[in-house]
């Protein structure tokens, strides 16, 4: 492959393993990447769509191996636990921490005014995810904190509490409890395929839904 080919194949690879979007939509994803980068005359449709249809059929014969729950599903259910006490867990938060503490923000609003006001938050963002999905050293990193919080004390207790859940849903920790330091989960595999039939963990409407019941 050439280097701009190795760039879009790349590209291709993290969106199929995240598991986040349809063949289709990834494919009109690839085909905007390759036309914004101007690689058209190097890089043909056909190329990038049997690239796509490999790593997708790569993934389904992989899933096939899996053993449940993975840890995806145990990751699901850890920010599921996090939102039932009142930290906002977000999956797969914008691209990086500035974009997932924008998330935060949006969802953080919904709650106040639903007379809500979280405890704190959590996520991890599309860079962490290109991580855990890295065959040689997968580890997902978790950001938290507490909308309008300077206090390094109230940011290591949320800390303590995101930590904690992790570790009762069977994962490694690695976190130094200081504020200035993501968790880590090292070893940490993610393991999903699309379904347009799963839940969408990136419907944020359905944390703040969660979190006010």
């Amino acid at each position: 492959m050439t280097e701009n080919e190795e760039f879009i194949y790349e590209s291709i690879f993290n969106q199929v393993r995240m598991g986040f979007l349809s063949v289709d939509d990834i494919k009109d994803n690839i085909m905007e990447e390759i036309e914004d980068n101007e690689f058209e005359e190097e890089i043909s449709e056909a190329w990038a769509f049997e690239k796509i249809d490999e790593e997708y059929q790569k993934l389904l014969a992989e899933s096939k191996q899996w053993k449940s729950p993975t840890d995806t599903e145990r990751l699901i259910n850890a920010f599921d636990e996090l939102c039932d006490q009142n930290i906002v867990a977000l999956h797969n938060a914008g691209y990086t921490t500035s974009d997932g503490e924008y998330e935060v923000v949006e969802v953080e609003r919904e709650l106040r005014e639903n007379g809500v006001t979280s405890d704190g938050y959590c996520f991890y963002h599309e860079q962490d995810l290109a991580r855990a999905i890295d065959p040689e050293n997968p580890s997902l990193y978790i950001a938290f904190q507490k909308v309008d919080n300077s206090d390094p004390a109230v940011t290591i207790e949320v800390g303590k509490k995101v930590a904690e859940v992790l570790r009762n849903n069977g994962f490694e920790v690695k976190w130094e409890e200081t504020a200035s330091r993501k968790i880590e989960i090292p070893n940490f595999r993610w393991q999903q395929v699309y379904n347009e039939d799963s839940r969408d963990l990136q419907d944020y409407g359905e944390v703040v839904e969660r979190m006010i019941e």
